[in-house]
């Protein structure tokens, strides 16, 4: 650590702060965040929008952090899991105001004065009610509903409930207690960001993983980043995964289309983004129907097979593939209309509409071609009992693409090229999203090793010079972009976004394939964004983020590939960790 270190890791791996830094928090239906400093807590509620702000008296360090858990000395928030209700303990309050729109995009209303009905006060809104009560032994407890009667079920609870409810939790994310304090911390923040994206409606039936806590007006759950969040849910809530197929499998057309997530509001909030994605022309042209968050991404239909592979090799669960066996086929079909020069490879056109969603990537992308082998895999290997013919196809194309892959898409420097066709524009700088041919064993074991290496020395900040920050991080792709016009936004900035930060679920993949081939340095993606993090007083597990720019959100699902990276490769990680190996 730094001299200038915001945060530091305990050794029973909660984090402490002697300055207040933002608290971000997510439970089923609960989320916001909590700045010590001003006094302020911001309230929404999945499937509702933002809720309220309540005001308290700002709060003294030092500060101890932990999943939906802030201690001050005398002052805590404590977060249930059960009811969307949460504890403040030590404070005095000031003031409730509640919320004006539902989000930046709903219409502003005007706001009901609070009401007081003896110890509470009331915020309502037109799409939901806050309750704050201030108890008889001065703690404040509230609670928010899509309806008075769900905040009500959440004020019923007892502080010592909420507590326990609370640190229930913390101590599930605990899943590597044998490990010092940076990468039991770092486990403890991963594992949360994975469980606290499972997502819960009024009635308590799932509705969906959340990306992170600021994706979440409007309401919607993603393929892709759903499909990373879950590796680690694979292990922690197998049922949650058959839930998000059976609810991603609604936002597929019948031919094998789809979004890059499927909304979820509830009917207000659904209400007020209906109309304005009506009446935007720039968003009714990108989200083509009501259920459509970004109509069309390239990667979404194969990550909804992989899903499906993935629970159905964990579980032994087949019926979450014959279920869903026509839209399976849909979607090979489909993406069969790609492989536009026969060589098994699909051909993406040139749009921003995949995990790179700030870049025009067209031709062979390495990364979707990754995942389009990985599915077809999957139906080949899983889909031969439902139709032997179709497997036979897609056991005949994975072939092909794998004879082709290498002449098509190997770069002379020994890597996979980002994206292009050869003859025409290559883009064939080194990206860790390319190692999805590795995950879905697209390459050999030896070509795998030879690809993790050049990662190692270039992509591993600590080992690149050319890069003028330092060691800081795990690029995403280095160098950065050659052709400006090919990205947009954030991503036209070098190390910025796709264009070379470091994106912590990233950092877990690549973990995660050092891990499986047998290579020493897993240890380094799983904890340096962490180390990152900590020095900079980022508390919950960080979007992305780069040296010179500022970082993403917190709390983000997908970072919860560093737990699944443990969970899946526990025994090798404890090993380590037991004979000293591992740098804390």
């Amino acid at each position: 650590m730094t001299e200038t270190t915001l945060a530091f890791a305990r050794p029973d791996g909660l984090v402490e702060t002697a300055h207040p830094v933002q608290m971000a928090f997510m439970a089923p239906r609960l989320q916001g965040d909590f700045y010590p400093d001003e006094g302020r807590l911001k309230l929404s509620l999945w499937g509702c929008g933002q809720m309220a702000n309540i005001f308290v008296e700002a709060w003294d360090g030092p500060f101890v952090h932990a999943p939906n858990r802030l201690v001050a000395g005398a002052c805590a928030v404590h977060v249930a899991q059960t009811a969307p209700v949460l504890l403040l303990r030590g404070a005095r309050l000031k003031a409730v105001r509640p919320a004006r729109r539902c989000a930046w995009w709903g219409r502003l209303t005007t706001p009901e004065k609070v009401r007081r009905e003896g110890a509470r006060r009331m915020a309502t809104t037109p799409w939901g009610v806050t309750i704050v009560e201030t108890r008889a032994d001065g703690d404040i407890v509230i609670a928010a509903g899509a309806s008075r009667a769900e905040a009500e079920r959440g004020l019923a609870l007892s502080a010592a409930e909420i507590i326990a409810e609370c640190a229930a939790h913390v101590a599930r994310c605990d899943i590597l207690p044998s490990a010092g304090p940076l990468m039991r911390s770092m486990a403890v923040q991963s594992a949360h960001a994975s469980l606290s994206s499972i997502r819960r409606a009024e009635d308590g039936r799932f509705l969906g993983l959340a990306a992170g806590q600021a994706y979440s007006a409007p309401t919607r759950t993603y393929y892709r980043d759903g499909y990373w969040t879950l590796q680690a849910l694979l292990f922690l809530e197998p049922q949650v995964v058959r839930d998000q197929i059976d609810l991603l499998a609604t936002g597929i057309q019948p031919d094998g289309e789809a979004p890059s997530g499927v909304i979820l509001t509830g009917p207000k909030q659904g209400e007020e983004w209906e109309r304005f994605r009506v009446n935007s022309a720039e968003y009714k042209m990108e989200h083509l129907r009501s259920t459509d968050w970004w109509s069309d991404h390239f990667d979404s239909p194969l990550f909804f097979i992989l899903t499906i592979g993935d629970y159905v090799r964990v579980t032994g669960d087949v019926t979450a593939l014959s279920d869903h066996w026509k839209t399976v086929e849909a979607i090979f079909r489909r993406y069969q209309g790609f492989d536009l020069y026969s060589t098994g490879l699909a051909v993406k056109p040139r749009h921003d509409r995949d995990w790179a969603d700030n870049v025009y990537r067209h031709g062979y992308v390495a990364y979707d071609v990754g995942l389009w082998i990985g599915a077809l895999d999957v139906i080949a290997t899983q889909g031969a009992a439902l139709d032997a013919a179709l497997a036979g196809e897609a056991r005949a194309l994975a072939e092909k693409a794998r004879a082709n892959l290498d002449e098509a898409m190997l770069t002379p420097d020994g890597w996979y090229q980002d994206y292009g066709l050869k003859g025409e524009f290559v883009e064939d700088h080194l990206t860790l999203d390319s190692l999805t041919l590795l995950r879905f064993d697209a390459v050999s074991s030896e070509r795998a090793r030879t690809v993790l290496g050049h990662a190692e020395r270039l992509l591993e900040t600590r080992n690149n010079d050319r890069q003028p920050y330092g060691d800081w991080g795990v690029m995403c792709a280095w160098p950065p972009f050659r052709r400006p016009a090919d990205t947009r936004a954030k991503s036209a900035f070098a190390y910025r976004y796709h264009n070379g930060a470091d994106w912590p679920y990233l950092s877990g993949l690549y973990a995660e394939q050092r891990l499986k081939f047998g290579l020493d340095g897993w240890d380094y993606p799983l904890t340096r964004w962490w180390r990152t993090s900590l020095e900079n007083g980022w508390i919950g597990s960080v979007e992305y983020f780069s040296p010179p720019f500022a970082r993403g959100s917190l709390l983000q699902g997908w970072t919860g590939m560093h737990a699944a990276a443990i969970l899946e490769h526990r025994a090798t990680i404890e090993a380590a960790i037991a004979a000293g190996r591992v740098a804390d």
